[in-house]
């Protein structure tokens, strides 16, 4: 029964993202759902695309490994992150009318800067979009009692995604978003309820949870321990913003007043629902007591899956399984489309220019399959990982390459293009620095890629010959 239920939702899901996929009719529509969301609409696909597979298995495994000081990059660092979208960045990108975040470094900087920023945007998918791929091959492990292999599972969720993103777009991620959302929220909290009764009331779990230092959000008062609790939390807060799946949000929106409060209720959302999770483990302290160490030394993410598995009724099997498909599901389809729309308009483009918009929206249609084969192969390769630990290594570029030209353009007039390459060029040539020396382990490679992102920003601004008004960008003028 469980397994039809799953398969049922599956081709539920087809369903409604192949319906919405008629109102594509051009490019724009493709990559932003031709700036017609209304806000319901744009609060739910912002919440579902945070709320992946990391946000079911991973929390609550860096939850149980490290307590709430380890949460510190998502959830947040990622919920915060899209409450900042909303109050400083989602105004002033809306009015440019733009496809791509990347146009606006074209528009901005130029052409070099637009280019290897896209570069930087596609290549950090790969491990968010891989843990996502990773996630359904063990659901599906799971579902079958490992009749079906971890592979096999990848292959099966992968088709299932690519079929409604391939020909919908924006226009079906957004609203089987929207969708999985509804589902996430019911069939998570349901399972927190069962949790709760089964342990003896909410404040049992808490006090466990208390009585083992968990609930202690800041790390001891020591240098280089806030200074990586630090960095862990810039990553995503920072690191995400700069990135088309976010600007493919906010462009969405039918008006500028949505596009500037659905990622701030959308974050809002996903920061008091990803805590959910983490009570649903901290439950096993009274549920499973003698297995729950043991499971945490071999790998903590399977904690929640043991637990709903064979220490809950059966009913929360299927409820457990809505949310999970849903959380893997609607964040894979919308990393899947953000780098295919990316790298069609902002690398392709430039070796064709005279593309129509019918070619662009078969590229783009290409480049969702192309991208999601390659996905398929990173994760293959990089079995073992965990999820956790591939979405956040997924925002550090994007932190020391291209936050810094983002906020200064748009913030600081005087931005220029050879202060965006100095920036570009100082924090990656930083950040690599510490990650391949010893010199990461005594400070915070992303930190240090930041801090030189900022200093570089400044100093190829000052250093740039004064303009004329006409000489300078349209975006400056």
């Amino acid at each position: 029964m469980l397994l039809i239920f799953v398969v049922l939702y599956l081709l539920a899901s087809i369903v409604v993202g192949l319906y919405f996929a008629r109102r594509v009719r051009g490019a724009a529509d493709y990559a932003v759902a031709g700036r017609a969301l209304p806000l319901s609409i744009v609060i739910g696909t912002t919440f579902a695309t945070w709320f992946g597979s990391e946000t079911v298995i991973g929390i609550p495994a860096k939850f149980l490994e490290g307590g709430m000081s380890d949460t510190a990059e998502d959830p947040w660092g990622a919920a915060f992150c899209l409450i900042l979208v909303g109050l400083v960045f989602a105004r002033p990108l809306y009015r440019f009318s733009l496809l791509t975040i990347n146009d606006y470094f074209r528009e901005r900087y130029g052409v070099a800067i637009e280019l290897f920023c896209s570069v930087v945007s596609v290549l950090s998918y790969l491990g968010w979009v891989a843990a996502q791929i990773s996630a359904l091959g063990i659901v599906f492990s799971l579902l079958s009692d490992s009749a079906i292999s971890p592979f096999t599972g990848m292959l099966i969720g992968t088709v299932v995604v690519l079929f409604y993103t391939l020909f919908g777009g924006m226009w079906s991620v957004a609203v089987t978003d929207f969708l999985q959302m509804i589902v996430i929220v019911i069939c998570l909290t349901a399972i927190a309820v069962i949790a709760s009764n089964l342990a003896g009331g909410p404040m049992r779990v808490m006090h466990e949870a208390h009585a083992r230092n968990m609930l202690h959000f800041f790390p001891p008062l020591e240098t280089k321990r806030i200074l990586f609790f630090i960095g862990s939390g810039v990553t995503f807060l920072l690191g995400s913003i700069p990135q088309q799946d976010i600007f493919q949000r906010v462009m969405s929106a039918k008006s500028e007043r949505i596009a500037v409060i659905g990622p701030i209720i959308g974050g809002s959302a996903y920061l008091v629902f990803s805590f959910i999770p983490m009570f649903i483990v901290a439950s096993g302290y009274v549920l499973m007591p003698d297995e729950l160490p043991v499971l945490i030394e071999q790998d903590a993410q399977h904690v929640l899956p043991t637990l709903v598995m064979e220490h809950m009724p059966h009913v929360t099997r299927v409820l457990f399984f809505g949310a999970l498909l849903s959380a893997i599901m609607s964040t894979a389809s919308s990393t899947i489309l953000a780098p295919s729309t990316v790298f069609v308009q902002n690398v392709l483009k430039h070796f064709w220019p005279e593309m129509s918009d019918r070619q662009e929206l078969l590229f783009m249609r290409t480049m969702v399959l192309l991208f999601t084969l390659l996905v398929l192969a990173y994760s293959i390769a990089m079995d073992g990982t965990s999820v956790y630990d591939l979405v956040s290594s997924s925002y550090q570029l994007p932190l020391v390459g291209a936050f810094v030209p983002l906020a200064a353009g748009l913030y600081w007039p005087r931005a220029t293009n050879r202060g965006a390459i100095t920036s570009i060029v100082f924090g990656l040539a930083t950040w690599i620095l510490f990650m391949s020396t010893s010199l990461g382990e005594r400070f915070p490679q992303q930190l240090a890629g930041l801090g030189m992102a900022i200093f570089g920003m400044w100093l190829g601004t000052v250093l740039t010959p004064p303009q004329s008004k006409a000489e300078r960008p349209s975006s400056e003028q």
